[in-house]
C-alpha cells in the first residue's frame, strides 16, 4: 500500500507514541491487560495507515468530461450564486469525506489555474450548509480551453485542521493529477457553469480521478 506524503510525520509520530505505550503495557501492567491493550494499539495505528493510504487507480482521461476531484458521497446538488470569485449563478455539486474515505484531492479538469486564495475560517460540521462560505477552506478556479470556469474549495471540518495544496496560480493542469489533501475527513465543493450536464445523484459514493461528475 502506497501512503500519501503528507502522512510520514504523523505516521512515525503516532508509531513512537504507541509503541512507548505498549512498551509501558507489557513492562508494568498484568498480561491480561497488555493483551488487550497492546492489541488495540495496533488497530488504532491502522486507522492512521488507512487514512493516508494512496491507492493505484486507473484514472479517467476525458476532455469533456468534469471528474471528481475526492473520495466520498454526494451531499448536495443545486443551483447557487457564487459570490467570491465567478459571481454568477452555477450549479454546485459537493462532497462529503468521511474519514474512511481516500483524502488525497485529484484536478477535475485539464486546465490552467486562474485564481487561488486561501481563507481562514471555522471549522464547522463539514456538512453544515455554511461550511463553505465559514469554514477554514481553499479557493482554486481552473480554466478550461473552451473557456468555460471551474470554481473548486476544499472545505476543513469540525475534526479536519489542516488543507494542504499543491498548485500555483498561472500553472498547468492536468486531470486526475494529485491537487492537495485534506486531513482527517472534509468536503469538496464544485461550481460549474449552469448548462453543465451533471451525471451524478443524491447520496452516490465516487472516487476521486475516477468517476464523472457532470459534462461540458
Amino acid at each position: 500500500m502506497r501512503i500519501n506524503k503528507e502522512g510520514t510525520g504523523t505516521l512515525l509520530i503516532v508509531g513512537i507514541i504507541l509503541a512507548g505505550l505498549d512498551f509501558i503495557f507489557c513492562t508494568y501492567l498484568p498480561v491480561w491487560m497488555y493483551a488487550i491493550l497492546v492489541p488495540a494499539s495496533i488497530i488504532f495505528y491502522g486507522f492512521f495507515v488507512q487514512f493516508f493510504r494512496n491507492p493505484k487507480r486507473v484514472l479517467t482521461i476525458d476532455e469533456n468530461a468534469i471528474v471528481s476531484p475526492a473520495d466520498g458521497k454526494v451531499v448536495v446538488i443545486e443551483k447557487v450564486f457564487e459570490p467570491e470569485y465567478l459571481k454568477t449563478d452555477c450549479m454546485q455539486v459537493s462532497i462529503f469525506m468521511s474519514p474512511l474515505n481516500v483524502h488525497l484531492n485529484r484536478v477535475p479538469i485539464n486546465g490552467n489555474v486562474e485564481f487561488y486564495k486561501y481563507h481562514k475560517g471555522k471549522y464547522l460540521v463539514a456538512f453544515h450548509p455554511k461550511s463553505s462560505l465559514l469554514n477554514e477552506r481553499n479557493t482554486t478556479v481552473i480554466t478550461h480551453k473552451s473557456g468555460k470556469k471551474l470554481l473548486m474549495r476544499q472545505i476543513a471540518g469540525a475534526v479536519a485542521r489542516r488543507i494542504c495544496f499543491y498548485l500555483k496560480e498561472g500553472q498547468q493542469v492536468s486531470q486526475g493529477e494529485e491537487l492537495g489533501f485534506i486531513k482527517f475527513g472534509s468536503r469538496c465543493d464544485l461550481f460549474l457553469p449552469l448548462g453543465t450536464d451533471i451525471k451524478v445523484v443524491m447520496g452516490q459514493d465516487v472516487k476521486g480521478g475516477m468517476d464523472v461528475i457532470a459534462r461540458w
